[in-house]
Parts: C-alpha cells; structure tokens; sequence
C-alpha cells in the first residue's frame, strides 16, 4: 500500500493543484526598494563616516539596519532594549556586561577615532529624528538632452513638469507611469527658446510656461494650448504704454489663491500682472526704482503665501517688495540697494510672512528678516551658482530650507542638496546628488513627502526624485512598484499584404523606393549618364574611330603631329611675323583705307621696360 502511494503522489505531482488562469510571481516591495536605494558615498561628501546614511529618520534608519548584514556578527545583543550610548568595547574586555536589562550610562571610553565616528553617527541619528528628511531611496526621470531648469509638481502629487535648455517641456503621470519612467508627453513652447520656469495654477487645471521669448504661454492639465500672452511694441520706449512684455522673460508665477492672475518679470526691466481670461491685455504694470535712469532686467519674481506681496530680484543686486493694497504703483514698499553683488536668481517667502529667502550667482544665499530689512539674518557662502534659475524651497514643516550648487571646475563634490535649518540658521546636512551635474531646481512636496531636484549639464539633464518607502507616500512609490507591461503574441499584428498588378494608376500601389531607384538609373536622361566613347565605325550620326574617320581625329590617334606650341610663343613675336604678308597681300578692310591711313609703327621691345 505504501508503494501505491508513493506511485499516485508522484503522479499526483505532474498535474497542477488549481485550475483556470495561473497567478504570475509578483517582485516584493523590499527588492524594488532596495535596487533604487541610493549608495552611501553620494549621500554625504563632506560626512566622516562613509558608512551610514546622512539625514535619516529613525524608522528609516531601523528599516535599512534590517535589511544590511551586520557589521560586528561576534558582538553580543541585548534583546531586552534599545542601546543607549557609543558601542562596548571589544568581547575580551566585557567581562562585567550585565544582560538582565539595557545598558545606561557611558560605557568604558573607546579609542578617540571611534569617539568621532560615533559623535557623527549620533548626530546624523539625531538630525533624522528631528527633520525626518527622505534620503534613502532615489529614481531618476530622464528624457532631456540639457540641463533641466524648471519644475512644477501640482497640489495633489500626481503630475510632474520638467522643463529644459533643450527648449522642450516634459509631463510625468505617476498614475500611468511604470518602472521605465517615461513621460506621457512632450511640448516644445516657443522654438529656440528655453524654457526658464513653470507654474500650476491653484486648482492644477492649467499651467503656465515662461520661455526666453517675450510672450508666456497657457497650457491645460493634459498639455494642449490655450493661449499665449500679447507682445509689445519694441519702438515705444515708456514700458507702461506698451501692451506686454517686450524683451525675453525671466520668471513667472500663478498667483496662490486665485486662479485667474499670474506675474511675469522680463529683461525689458519690468513686472507684469495678467488675467487669464484676457490674453491680450494685463492688468498692472510694475517699473522697479533704479538708481540710474535705463533699463535693468528683472531676474526673478515671487509672490507670498496670500498674494498681497510681491518681491522682484533686479539686474543691479536689488531686492524689493511691493505690497497689494487700494491705489498702489510701483514704487516700492520696501528697497534693498544691494542685497547681492550679482544677479538674483531666487527669491521665496515663508508662510508666516516673516521670512525671505534669497539666492544669487554671487554664491551666496541670504536669510532676511521682513521687519527688519536693512541687513540680513544670515548669509551662507560657498554655494556655487551658475543658472538662473536655481531656486530656494521650504520643508513642508518649514523647519528647512534647501538650495542646490553648481559644479565648478577645479571641484570634486558635484551638484549638491544644502538643508538649513531655519531656527539656528545652520547648514543640516549636504547630499550629493550628481557628481557631474549641476543641481538647479529643487522642491519638497508636502503630500507626498518627497524631495524633487533638477540637474544637468550641456549634454544630459534629468529630475531625481529622493523618497523614503517609511516616511513617503505615493509619487515615485506608485511608479517604482508598476512592472512594465511584457509583450504578448496579441500585440504583434500582421498587416495583410493585397497584390492587385491590374488597378487602376489612382488605386495602385506605389512602387518602393528600391525600385524607383534601379528605374531611375537605367534611363539615361534621368539619371545624367554621360555618353559613352564609340569603339569601331560610327553609327546613329555618330562618328566612329576607324581608319577612314576625319583627318583630325586620325592624326590626334597617331599623336605627336600635332603640337601646341602657343603656350611657349611670345605673344607680341607671333603677331609681328605676320606683318610682312598683310602689309605686301591686305585682304578684306586694309585696302579700303589703304591711301587715308597713316603707316603704323609698332614700338621696340625694350628689356628693361619688361623687367619693371
């Protein structure tokens, strides 16, 4: 009976358990995660410790110390708690551990080294804690062959814009998006311009789209074109009476609470106001106060959290701010002489309306008290900046702030990710990004928490989006978790190929290229075929080469009775020996005014006359 039933187990194995559609093996969260995992040398070039991972939070950080092997397999673990303190000392020396409970209180002092590496890890412990900064997972959204210089996630997290130098905007759906990161559509605003900002409208229907060209362009959620901003007269020299924008933009923003209003800053040295509804008009015109009469471009703009402040960054190093109110011009509120010593190419307001934050190609980002303007709060150097459009943003706690560098020359570091803390005014941490690429725009998305950052240089460019699957939410989680669809036998379709040589010349197929070609050069005409030479006698009026052929064809075949000997002759010799025979013989005019001319006399050849 046991050898019966070993027989029917065995072929009991050949046949599946279930019938119907068969369930296909599905790839963990944990292995996905875990190949787009960012590597420790990137995170932190400036950390001691290469090691752990900067800026991490504490679930985070648990998380990746469960899925790492450990790096000190003979130490003993505690199971009843938490290690509180730097590590013990080596097993040899622990002779008095006491395993009843958790260890509190320092421990024996280790070796100095180890003092600092474990100060380090305690600090970045306890920066992850307090901040809770998503670092330990990163994809990249490609697609642009120069640097990406604009950025815009809407409201809800679900869309991404990523505009470039290559003068092309693209669009991301994290909804329809699979692993292969691919974006749904592409749009090329204005030809030859670069695209230097976007912006979402409020309710995220619309978005707007600031080119080096004069005039900003409207686009719906889906990227079709609803309209583009009127250009003004170039020849009119008050900016006020001009319709709009004369010169390339430079930035431009939607207004935060209504979605009818945007604001535009040009080279042409001036600020605009727009209605949406009205493509053709603007609703307010702003001249920045200059301390010289002319034209200074405006760099960059931005709007406050209600809308009723404006600030502009102007050409000479100026900050100023405009408020909102009944019967307001443009002259400002506030005036910063020289705020920088460059151009600005970022300015960004706390929600409180307290702070403003400022970035400059000097290098420099700048912290301002809004109540106390005449001198800042805080200037960080050793920030390098080389766009225009490299940007300031805000943690969704505020707590933070962040601005990308750029890569220099002679530097190692890369473009990197600064974080600053806003209440000690410090520098948190530093996260390499690129180590070719400069970093230029960057923000952090408050639903889904995750931190998007713009690079590039002049042959690639690309968005990279860091995340933590413990702290994140959506976003990059929903498009990293989507395999790319596999091809099946359906999506292979043979078109049927129909032979009809009788149709009529409207219904007949033409004929490939290949064809076309070999047609084309057998006939002669068309194909310019130079005549080929006729060997024996001649034939269609043609003249052969034979033996009875033309006198001058048969002595230029025998060769060398025939010689032209003009190359060598002078010129002026071989016209005189022919003076004898007309004076003595004169044919056709001579004689006519044989006895009126005068007898000519030719002039002597003279040596030196030639030589000079």
């Amino acid at each position: 009976m046991e050898e019966e039933g070993d027989m029917y187990d065995g072929v009991r194995a050949q046949f599946p358990l279930s019938f119907g559609k068969q369930s296909k093996p599905q790839t963990p969260l944990e292995a996905i995660h875990n190949a787009t995992r960012r590597s420790n040398s990137n995170a932190n070039p400036n950390s001691k410790t290469t090691n752990e991972l900067p800026s991490l939070s504490s679930s985070s950080r648990e998380w990746l110390s469960s899925l790492r092997p450990s790096k000190n397999p003979t130490l003993p673990d505690d199971d009843d708690g938490p290690m509180v303190g730097p590590p013990p000392p080596p097993p040899a020396a622990a002779d008095d551990d006491d395993d009843d409970g958790e260890m509190i209180g320092p421990p024996p002092p280790p070796p100095p080294p180890n003092v600092s590496d474990s100060e380090d890890d305690l600090d970045q412990d306890e920066v992850g804690t307090r901040f809770r900064i998503p670092l330990s997972n990163e994809i990249v959204l490609k697609g642009h062959t120069k640097v990406v210089s604009a950025l815009a996630v809407d409201q809800t997290g679900s869309r991404v814009l990523s505009g470039s130098y290559d003068y092309t905007v693209h669009m991301y759906d994290f909804q329809g998006m699979n692993a292969r990161l691919q974006s749904f559509r592409q749009l090329e605003p204005f030809e030859g311009h670069q695209v230097r900002n976007l912006s979402w409208s409020p309710t995220a229907d619309r978005f707007l789209c600031v080119t080096g060209s004069a005039q900003a362009k409207i686009y719906d959620r889906d990227g079709l074109t609803l309209g583009e901003f009127v250009k003004g007269d170039m020849y009119i020299r008050d900016l006020k009476n001009t319709k709009g924008h004369i010169s390339g933009l430079t930035c431009g923003e939607w207004h935060p609470k209504t979605k009818e209003t945007i604001l535009t800053s040009s080279e042409d040295g001036s600020l605009r106001i727009w209605d949406v509804n009205d493509f053709k008009s603007q609703k307010q015109v702003i001249k920045p106060k200059l301390a010289r009469p002319g034209r200074v471009p405006v760099t960059t703009c931005a709007w406050d959290r209600d809308g009723k402040c404006i600030a502009g960054g102007i050409g000479d190093g100026s900050v100023q701010i405009w408020n909102i109110k009944p019967g307001w011009g443009s002259r400002p509120d506030v005036h910063i002489e020289k705020g920088h010593e460059d151009d600005i190419s970022s300015l960004k307001f706390s929600s409180d309306g307290r702070i403003l934050l400022s970035r400059s190609f000097d290098g420099s980002l700048k912290v301002w008290d809004l109540r106390k303007m005449k001198e800042p709060l805080k200037v960080f150097e050793d920030l390098p900046n080389h766009y225009g459009q490299t940007n300031i943003a805000f943690s969704p706690d505020e707590q933070l702030f962040l601005t990308g560098t750029s890569v220099e020359r002679e530097s190692s570091t890369g473009g990197l990710l600064c974080f600053f803390d806003r209440v000690n005014l410090e520098l948190v941490s530093r996260v390499g990004i690129s180590p070719t690429c400069s970093v230029v725009q960057c923000s952090w998305h408050p639903k889904l928490n995750q931190i998007f950052a713009t690079t590039g240089d002049k042959s690639q460019g690309g968005t990279h989006i860091l995340y933590d699957p413990t702290l994140s939410k959506r976003g990059a989680l929903v498009c990293v978790a989507r395999a790319p669809r596999k091809k099946s036998i359906d999506d292979f379709e043979a078109k049927p190929v129909i032979h009809n040589p009788h149709a009529l010349p409207l219904f007949r197929d033409q004929p490939s290229r290949k064809r076309q070609r070999e047609k084309v050069l057998k006939d002669p005409l068309k194909s310019h075929k130079p005549e080929l030479p006729i060997t024996g006698p001649g034939f269609g009026g043609r003249v052969g080469t034979s033996q009875g052929s033309l006198l001058t064809q048969y002595l230029l075949k025998k060769g060398g009775m025939i010689k032209e000997t003009w190359m060598e002759e002078d010129p002026r010799e071989a016209i005189l020996k022919y003076a004898d025979v007309a004076a003595k013989d004169p044919k056709f005019i001579a004689p006519a005014y044989a006895e009126t001319q005068p007898e000519p006399v030719f002039a002597k050849s003279d040596s030196e006359d030639e030589e000079k």
